[in-house]
């Protein structure tokens, strides 16, 4: 390992008894060194993120809290997720210098890599708030660009367009992606957060600055559809049932304890299609609404196939860290699965709908739900899939 690795993992492990959240993070991704970069920088190396430093910029640190202050510099940049975002801005390079006044007041000044670092003190003229969020800097910067009230700012931007590299020269990189790719980088992203966070029985170590977006990375998204309703609709029967002690009924047979209430459970059997055509976003949409059908009180059971069904299990309000298959598709496994194992009282198929013609019959419900960017719902019923509906994001 090379001196400048092993300074890496050195400041990595100071991180981590300083500040936990962002030093486990760290120790998440790969780390390398490119000179082609003025100070250190983010790029993608497939589909997950990696932190780029230059050695010699990384050398001329004066100390230690600095090379910290400047890891922890990129990993908010990922952390705010300013390069998925970086699209919704009509000027990069403004995008660029917003971004960077938000997360550089989560350093303290022993912690500034360079003394030139941005702030809102940067444009006193603008009398910028604090902590306002990388939209809201963006908007009053654009708003002093278009009344020219900072001559500092327009000064800034004029050299950073005009030496060829800019800001944050390695997120050019980015523009490359497909919109499909860009989200699977997001998703990923956004797992590793989650992992760590569940890995830490203190929600505490979490730092404050990220505690709403940690959050909604557990918020469920809302149903698409009313399961409830579908459940109760197309369910007669039920061979499962679970009983229940109530006192609000007596019991005959032994007076003093309470009564038993006997209740059908419905159990359902949902297929995810797993093959190539599916792509990440596609299979978290899929869990959510299984999720959300678990969560009416119905039996679940996953069984996850492209031409052939891989993998079957009880779902239990998890989703899997991977699924079997990427393979071909063919939906009718799923039937024939159905149709062989007589407990299920219904089967759903979670699809994009690229699935070409049903052959199979069943004598008990099926239902075909589409993911938002999937198939045409009539295209799909034209195949023969009878009941189909597509998820509403």
């Amino acid at each position: 390992m090379s001196d400048i690795h092993n300074d890496l993992s050195r400041i990595g492990k100071q991180l981590m008894f300083s500040e936990p959240f962002y030093g486990v993070f760290l120790s998440t991704l790969n780390k390398n060194v490119r000179n082609d970069i003025p100070t250190a920088g983010v790029c993608l190396q497939g589909i997950n993120y990696q932190l780029l430093v230059n050695e010699e910029f990384w050398n001329s640190l004066s100390n230690d809290k600095k090379k910290i202050g400047l890891l922890k510099h990129e990993l908010l940049h990922i952390c705010f997720g300013h390069l998925e975002d970086k699209d919704d801005f009509p000027d990069q390079e403004l995008h660029n210098v917003a971004a960077d006044i938000e997360i550089n007041q989560y350093l303290t000044p022993d912690y500034y890599p360079s003394p030139d670092i941005l702030l809102p003190s940067s444009f006193p003229e603008l009398n910028l708030p604090l902590k306002a969020g990388t939209k809201e800097y963006y908007r009053l910067l654009q708003k002093s660009l278009n009344e020219g009230t900072s001559p500092g700012l327009y000064e800034l931007l004029d050299n950073l367009r005009g030496d060829g590299q800019g800001l944050h020269p390695t997120w050019k990189e980015f523009d490359s992606l497909s919109e499909a790719e860009k989200k699977l980088a997001k998703a990923q992203i956004e797992h590793q957060i989650r992992e760590i966070v569940n890995s830490q029985k203190d929600r505490g170590f979490i730092p404050s600055e990220l505690k709403d977006y940690i959050d909604s990375l557990f918020e469920k998204t809302p149903p698409s559809y009313d399961w409830k309703s579908y459940f109760r609709r197309f369910f007669s029967s039920s061979p499962k049932v679970y009983t229940k002690k109530t006192r609000r009924k007596l019991n005959k047979r032994f007076t003093p304890n309470p009564a038993l209430k006997i209740k059908p459970k419905k159990h359902v059997l949902v297929g995810v299609d797993t093959s190539g055509s599916v792509g990440q976003a596609d299979l978290v949409e899929f869990f959510n609404e299984i999720y959300h059908m678990w969560k009416t009180g119905v039996s679940i059971t996953v069984a996850e196939g492209d031409a052939a069904i891989h993998n079957v299990y009880p779902y239990e309000g998890k989703t899997p860290e991977y699924v079997k298959g990427r393979g071909g598709t063919d939906m009718n496994p799923f039937i024939e699965y159905f149709n062989e194992h007589k407990n299920y009282n219904s089967l759903i198929i979670l699809t994009d709908g690229h699935i070409g013609e049903r052959t199979k019959n069943s004598f008990k419900p099926v239902l075909t739900v589409l993911c938002s960017k999937g198939a045409n719902i009539e295209e799909t019923k034209e195949n023969g899939w009878g009941n189909v509906i597509k998820i509403n994001l």
